[in-house]
């Protein structure tokens, strides 16, 4: 017998989603990512739940954010992410299924500005962790 689904949450995202979600912003928080933005993307768009936007001060803080970012997924949910971007770091992509996270250097940030082409630059809020 096939197991249900986990019951999605008031925003439509999964209990494990949601977990995800805040593991990723509790660990950009603890690696002093600067400008951490939350997308909502339930209803939106099916590729993910969140999208999540931040910037590394240099190539060496946005390459160690990411990297224990993939750490901290694996270690603490069991779940394999795909990353790109890495070895330069001017912008990496982790592709974690619900949550997709871009970390970027504040002038590569600035001249692809996701945020506007998502619609969400006036929307989005910057993103708190609970701790």
């Amino acid at each position: 017998m096939p197991t249900p689904d986990p019951a999605p949450s008031a925003s439509g995202a999964t209990a494990e989603a949601e977990a995800l979600h805040d593991l990723v912003l509790r660990s950009l928080d603890d690696d002093q990512a600067q400008d951490v933005v939350s997308i909502p993307l339930t209803g939106k768009s099916n590729i993910a739940d969140h999208m999540v936007i931040a910037s590394g001060r240099s190539t060496r803080q946005v390459a160690s954010m990411a990297q224990k970012l993939q750490e901290r997924i694996k270690q603490d949910l069991g779940r394999h992410v795909r990353v790109e971007g890495l070895p330069v770091a001017d912008w990496v992509l982790i592709d974690a299924d619900d949550v997709i996270v871009h970390i970027f250097r504040p002038e590569v940030r600035s001249f692809y500005n996701l945020e506007r082409m998502w619609g969400f630059e006036e929307q989005a809020a910057p993103a708190t962790a609970a701790r």
